[in-house]
């Protein structure tokens, strides 16, 4: 279940969450409309990997969906791999605000109409992909919504769906305390069928990893729980004007570029986290070593094999992309640069 995919309304909202976050600089996309969206043929829609930054009074939209076999949602809830009533209160959220799973099976507090409810978070509202098989050939999320079942809609007591727009409150307490065991679970998102690079792109004499045609490829929008000791790979990539990494341009971050010697990461999207760690250092174990480095960019584990991928896969979700400076600060023997099993952590 990726899409509100037949919102019948859309209620602008405000949402309070009691969790440390982030600020993410990211635009307010617009409400979404009453009727069911299709994608039109040659129209541009916007994606996003975040949603807005999380503040006392964070604008966003509610919407209404089913969750249950054979509702408008779909398959099965992303979070618990399982179908909900339209009797029980649950939401999915846009992607930024989803974070990766992160916030799976948290419940929030909403208040709106007067009155208030609490909901379950089970599942994402997809804003960094539409408009294909996967999505029902619906345009993407926007990125501030909370896509909520009717039970929700009840509990606010609002009846005359698509008739009216209120400004309502969300409060979202989140509950800390679900297990580690649960925190670590990280599922693919969805899987691309790779086509042979057209000629002049991704040249496998040049050392590129090239998509081999018609294997399938995982893809992911999260990564590994983060912890003091997190378990990552390891991979070399010149972040230099004209090195492997300028097919992209400057780094995400802060749009330029880093000389080889400069200690530099680009970490793979869940630990990106869009944007929340840019130019955040973080430490690296490794070979007996270790050494700080500043995050840089993004290694992308959620597309690839297309054209602005060069025709490369998509990144595994554990990467830690690291600059030469890395590697020779851990000492590693330059005969011996391409992969190493490493830990790392936030500052």
């Amino acid at each position: 279940m990726k899409m509100n995919s037949s919102p019948k309304v859309a209620i602008l909202i405000i949402l309070t969450i009691i969790l440390v976050s982030t600020p993410i600089s990211c635009a307010m996309a617009q409400p979404s409309s009453c009727n069911p969206k299709c994608c039109k043929p040659g129209k541009s829609y916007t994606t996003y990997k975040c949603s807005p930054s999380i503040s006392g009074k964070t604008k966003a939209v509610l919407t209404i969906n089913s969750f249950q076999k054979g509702g408008d949602g779909g398959g099965k809830s992303e979070c618990d791999n399982k179908y909900h009533s339209d009797n029980t209160p649950v939401v999915a959220l846009s992607t930024g605000w989803f974070s990766g799973e992160k916030r799976c099976m948290q419940n929030i507090t909403i208040y709106g109409n007067g009155r208030q409810t609490n909901a379950m978070v089970v599942d994402e509202c997809d804003s960094t992909m539409g408009c294909d098989d996967v999505h029902d050939y619906q345009p993407p999320c926007d990125n501030n919504i909370v896509d909520a079942s009717k039970a929700v809609w009840k509990a606010l007591r609002n009846i005359r769906l698509c008739t009216k727009s209120l400004i309502v409150l969300l409060i979202l307490s989140t509950i800390c305390s679900f297990s580690e065991s649960r925190l670590q679970i990280c599922k693919p998102s969805s899987k691309i069928k790779a086509k042979k690079p057209p000629n002049g792109h991704c040249n496998i004499e040049e050392d590129d990893i090239c998509c081999i045609k018609d294997k399938i490829y995982t893809t992911y929008k999260c990564s590994p729980q983060v912890s003091s000791k997190t378990k990552a790979i390891l991979s070399l990539n010149s972040f230099e004007k004209g090195g492997d990494g300028d097919r992209d341009g400057p780094s995400k971050c802060d749009d330029k570029y880093h000389s080889d010697d400069t200690h530099v990461v680009a970490l793979s999207t869940g630990w990106y986290n869009g944007g929340g760690r840019c130019l955040s250092n973080i430490t690296i174990n490794g070979n007996g070593r270790s050494v700080n480095a500043m995050v840089v960019d993004e290694c992308d584990s959620t597309m690839g094999c297309d054209e602005k991928h060069d025709y490369q896969p998509p990144c595994q979700n554990n990467l830690v992309i690291a600059s030469q400076g890395v590697w020779r600060a851990l000492h590693v023997p330059m005969n011996e640069w391409g992969e190493l099993d490493i830990t790392w952590f936030d500052e």
